[in-house]
């Protein structure tokens, strides 16, 4: 048998609601794969998933049913723009700690056998910093964290990445400064988070860089469309584009952390973990 290929893990984040997350995690996906990269998008806010109405897309079943068993992954994903493949949120993530070995089994090969597909997973993480958001951040390789120039954007970027480097370890985030008005308050937001981060933490950010402000991005989601697709000569297109093309050359794990299985097994075991401790 065959081992799957190494699959890039980007989670996206941000502490507070409205800094443009979803937003992010769907324009980078589709520019990754107008790249000629095989993308699959998964929607991880398992409250109010929303992936589904920004796309206009319309699912009739979602993880949820995969997690019972009663659907396939295969039978769930949407085909989305640009070929991406979306996966609908589920209701909840405490039905992962419910689950039973054989359904963790059967939730691990359901990844496994779409991952000879994948070239790269995005998860799109809800807001706040709850055990959901947690679970998906610390399963994946890459967290990438959407910060906006305002106070409470700040200060929940640096709860998410305080919880977790000191309870789990992380130590590598990418700081994207999303809604900017310039080039250097893109460059100002990044150097706050080092600096309180310096401070307190033992982690390292890397600028990953801005999505300008741009009336042609709130045109696209009020149109339920990508504003790559869109408005593909936008500022904040050309953005995406940037940044999908930087994402591409972030080195690649080879070994069991650029597989999926890998990633939901880490997923399954910290949910367990959560509910051993209630």
């Amino acid at each position: 048998m065959v081992s799957p290929q190494p699959v890039r893990v980007i989670a996206v984040t941000g502490g507070k609601g409205g800094v443009g997350k979803t937003s992010v995690s769907v324009n980078l996906s589709i520019a990754l794969a107008n790249m000629n990269r095989s993308v699959m998008l998964l929607d991880a806010d398992l409250g109010l998933a929303n992936i589904d109405v920004v796309l206009g897309l319309h699912p009739e079943y979602n993880l949820s049913d995969v997690m019972s068993g009663e659907r396939s992954l295969e039978e769930i994903v949407l085909t989305g723009p640009s070929g991406i493949q979306v996966i609908p949120g589920a209701s909840g993530i405490t039905r992962m700690a419910e689950m039973s070995p054989a359904e963790h089994t059967g939730l691990i090969q359901a990844f496994s056998e779409v991952a000879h597909d994948v070239d790269v997973l995005v998860i799109d993480t809800a807001a706040g910093i709850s055990d959901q958001v947690i679970s998906f951040s610390r399963a994946a390789q890459e967290v990438v964290v959407v910060v906006c120039d305002e106070p409470a954007s700040i200060t929940d970027s640096y709860a998410i990445i305080k919880l977790l480097n000191r309870d789990h370890g992380v130590q590598r985030f990418h700081i994207l400064a999303n809604m900017t008005r310039s080039v250097q308050e893109g460059r100002d937001l990044y150097n706050k988070m080092c600096r309180v981060t310096d401070q307190y933490l033992d982690v390292m950010l890397t600028y990953m860089g801005l999505i300008p402000y741009d009336d042609n991005l709130r045109k696209a989601v009020k149109s339920q469309k990508p504003v790559v697709e869109l408005f593909p000569r936008s500022r904040s297109a050309q953005a995406f584009k940037n940044l999908a093309k930087k994402t591409d050359g972030w080195p690649i794990s080879s070994g069991v952390n650029g597989q999926l299985q890998f990633f939901v097994e880490r997923l399954i075991q910290y949910s367990s973990q959560r509910e051993d401790m209630r």
